[in-house]
């Protein structure tokens, strides 16, 4: 039997294709798009919740009897719809105001245009590319808690990130149930506060009627470490959002993560809450070292005043840094920090 070898298309023929794919999506007509929120994705699709409703609904087929009943899926507000992008567009990401079109007949849509992102939250991932998390983010919840242990380096990890993307942070003491009188974690939230930061305490099964408040009308991404109870927060604030939960493995007193995907859960009027997957390190290699001293406005300040203007503010006698982590006026964790991040960006940069 004679072989049928697969044929290869030259760069020309490739270059054709691509041409003529891209002109069969530029020749959608956009004229009947729709309002729609990207509320979560899987690789390529994504799923959309409809914002509005077209202004005149397609009728559904109708079939003689004893024929059988086709697919047939109405467009209604707030349904969710999985959807295929154009090629031209850039990636998409949970929290995307966008414009699409649905296809009652198969269940599918596709979308056709994304609208300007408010905001825009990153991360890298471990090939050491810049992963975007969430978009139109208006507020970063850090969730922390005495049990398992808290890393008050991976909070300033978090708050620099928030800076970085101009978003306003809220940090929440989880599980204060679990917190005895004179608890270290005390003293941590009691120097978050010092510094100006806005801090919320809840308990495991207490009333969270303070922190529901404070998310409403907020596109709100909870992060933190695994295991301190950011699902478990959702769902008591939204019952019905069916986040998986799951217990601190006794043996490593690490959390488990639980969530797989960034999901968005609509909360309330005009607000949504995203619970994006748990992570134990949040690398800022990406960022310069601006980015990160903007991370730290208490050391911000005082950059500059040092005797040498290639001051490392490790081991210089006249180190403005140093000098006012003798005296108190900076905490020496929160100096050690900043240096950390710093060490780790160079290091970056070095072998880039």
């Amino acid at each position: 039997m004679a072989l049928i070898r697969k044929r290869r298309l030259t760069e020309q023929q490739q270059r054709r294709i691509q041409k003529q794919h891209k002109s069969r999506q530029e020749d959608i007509d956009t004229s009947n798009d729709l309002e729609g929120l990207v509320v979560q994705h899987y690789g390529r699709q994504l799923e959309v919740q409809a914002l509005t409703e077209p202004a005149v609904h397609a009728e559904k087929p109708t079939v003689a009897a004893g024929e059988p009943e086709p697919f047939w899926k109405a467009i209604e507000l707030g349904s969710i719809w999985r959807c295929h992008t154009r090629t031209n567009l850039e990636a998409l990401v949970t929290g995307d105001r966008v414009k699409w079109q649905a296809d009652p007949n198969t269940g599918l849509g596709i979308i056709t245009a994304i609208h300007p992102r408010q905001s825009l939250l990153t991360r890298p991932d471990r090939y050491h590319k810049v992963k975007p998390v969430a978009a139109n983010v208006s507020l970063i919840v850090i969730v922390f808690a005495a049990f398992p242990e808290v890393a008050p380096s991976l909070i300033d990890r978090y708050l620099v990130a928030c800076e970085d993307a101009n978003i306003p942070a809220l940090l929440v003491l989880n599980k204060m149930d679990l917190v005895k009188e004179n608890d270290p974690i005390l003293t941590i939230v009691q120097e978050y506060k010092n510094l100006g930061y806005e801090v919320l305490l809840t308990q495991s099964d207490g009333d969270l009627s303070e922190l529901a408040g404070r998310l409403a009308g907020e596109t709100v991404v909870f992060v933190g470490q695994s295991g301190v109870g950011k699902s478990s927060l959702i769902n008591t604030i939204v019952p019905d959002a069916l986040q998986k939960t799951n217990i601190i493995s006794e043996n490593s007193a690490l959390g488990q993560h639980t969530t797989t995907s960034t999901r968005l859960i609509s909360f309330g009027e005009n607000a949504a809450l995203i619970d994006s997957p748990g992570i134990r390190e949040f690398g800022l290699w990406h960022l310069d070292t601006e980015n990160v001293q903007n991370g730290f406005p208490e050391i911000h300040n005082l950059l500059g005043h040092c005797q040498f203007r290639n001051c490392t503010h490790k081991h210089e006698k006249k180190c403005a840094l140093r000098i006012a982590a003798e005296k108190g006026q900076i905490l020496q964790r929160r100096l050690d920090s900043f240096l950390r991040l710093i060490d780790e960006i160079t290091e970056a940069q070095q072998k880039n």
